[in-house]
């Protein structure tokens, strides 16, 4: 108390200036009218700036979740699409059936929103890192996308991150797609450089397709379901044996500028790899004797 005490009487001259100061503005503005429609005036544009900033900073703030939930909206959208167009080539047939076929096939998937937190697209084994793992619901061999199309296969996960193998990766990514309508199915590959541009491979001879047509996951893996966006067909090429088209593909995923994904839980896939594998067993056992 005393320090106060000693404080305003060292600086009491000041303190009676200010008050003084600010009880003639006072005045000054409320007795005359120029000056007092000149403060309001300032005092609307200043507090209108501030709102402005305010506002600015709100939608950056939120922007992260603005983004989510797009990624989660067009993924949803081009499974939506998928149907349609299952729907349409099977008008003929009893469309209650087919509907309800296509809700149990969807019914399969769940998709977890992740963020990536690295990536590389310069490599020629190029890797990325999502901010869930394990304890969000996230494994191995699930599948990953984005709002634009496929972004890769989850390859290791620890507690909250995994380590997914994109499309761009020259040694360890193979994708089974399929040109949209028309049911030739290969596999996309990616040699390195341009990080737009890869290669659907072993495309029939006697497949019949335009360029600039989509291609798309073909859904005979259990990673990836039928219908999710790879790219666009830019050019043709005969395969180095001849029975076969290789495909230059322009991805519609921007690896480039990848944020938001979203991790591909199949429910079906331990029950598929379990009969798959007793399958090879089976084939193995026989083969041995």
């Amino acid at each position: 108390m005393r320090n106060l005490l000693d404080f305003l009487y060292k600086y009491h001259h000041w303190l009676v200036f200010i008050l003084l100061e600010v009880v003639s503005v006072v005045l000054l503005f409320q007795y005359n009218s120029y000056q007092g429609s000149v403060w309001f005036s300032s005092a609307n544009a200043m507090a209108g700036k501030v709102y402005e900033i305010e506002s600015t900073m709100t939608s950056y703030l939120t922007m992260a979740r603005v983004n989510e939930e797009l990624t989660l909206r067009n993924i949803y959208q081009e499974r939506q699409l998928d149907q349609l167009r299952r729907l349409y080539a099977e008008a003929i047939k009893d469309t209650t059936d087919t509907q309800r076929k296509e809700l149990e096939f969807l019914s399969q998937y769940q998709l977890i929103p992740a963020k990536v937190v690295e990536n590389s697209i310069h490599k020629l084994e190029n890797l990325i890192t999502i901010d869930k793992g394990r304890k969000d619901g996230v494994e191995p061999d699930m599948g990953v996308a984005c709002g634009n199309g496929i972004v890769g296969v989850v390859y290791l996960v620890s507690d909250h991150y995994a380590v997914v193998i994109p499309a761009l990766n020259a040694a360890s990514s193979r994708i089974s797609c399929s040109i949209r309508n028309r049911g030739y199915f290969g596999y996309l590959h990616w040699y390195g450089g341009d990080p737009g541009v890869a290669y659907v491979e072993d495309v029939p001879r006697h497949a019949k397709f335009k360029l600039g047509e989509w291609i798309e996951t073909s859904g005979f893996s259990s990673i990836f379901p039928s219908g999710v966006l790879v790219g666009k067909i830019e050019q043709a090429y005969n395969s180095s044996d001849g029975l076969s088209y290789k495909l230059k593909v322009r991805l519609s995923t921007d690896f480039g500028n990848l944020r938001d994904v979203v991790v591909i839980s199949d429910k079906s896939i331990a029950e598929r790899a379990a009969l798959m594998q007793a399958a090879r067993d089976s084939i193995s056992i026989k083969q041995r004797q």
